[in-house]
């Protein structure tokens, strides 16, 4: 496939996407700016792979299994470069996260989901585990079905 043909081939199906993809790096990344590093970055790796494209294939869900590995490999990173944080730090990160009164008097109701907005539901999309987020954007906010979710996510379609 020459230089062309492959621009050619990401521009008519991954380029459009991008909107989609920097969403879905915001439901991972903790602020704007590292979720447009991780968008790019994302970007960037399926420029570099689109010859091995399925055009056959939802680009979505070809972009998700991108997405997803270049987070896990940012997050694994970023473990790497960790460095000691004070028990005051960490305890007053805790203070912050604890819910408020009203928060936790309609804990168990409904209706609470309806007065969250994006940010809300994004830093509670940040308290899930990685594996339960993903299945979560993927099925309900990508639209994917459970095979492309599960190819996406490496993991049988049951589970």
């Amino acid at each position: 496939m020459t230089q062309h043909e492959m621009t050619r081939l990401f521009y008519a199906h991954v380029w459009p996407l991008r909107a989609d993809v920097l969403r879905t790096a915001q439901y991972f990344a903790r602020d704007l700016a590292e979720a447009d590093d991780l968008a790019q970055e994302t970007l960037v790796k399926a420029y570099r792979s689109i010859a091995s494209f399925d055009v056959s294939t939802r680009a979505v869900a070809w972009l998700n299994a991108i997405l997803r590995n270049t987070h896990i490999d940012r997050a694994r990173a970023r473990k790497r470069e960790a460095r000691d944080v004070s028990l005051d730090a960490h305890l007053l990160d805790l203070e912050d996260r604890r819910p408020t009164s009203t928060e936790t008097d309609h804990a168990n109701s409904a209706a609470i989901l309806e007065q969250l907005g994006d940010q809300r539901l994004i830093d509670a999309l940040h308290d899930l585990p990685d594996e339960i987020r993903w299945t979560l954007l993927l099925v309900d906010v990508e639209q994917l079905d459970h095979a492309e979710a599960a190819v996406v996510t490496e993991v049988p379609v049951g589970t």
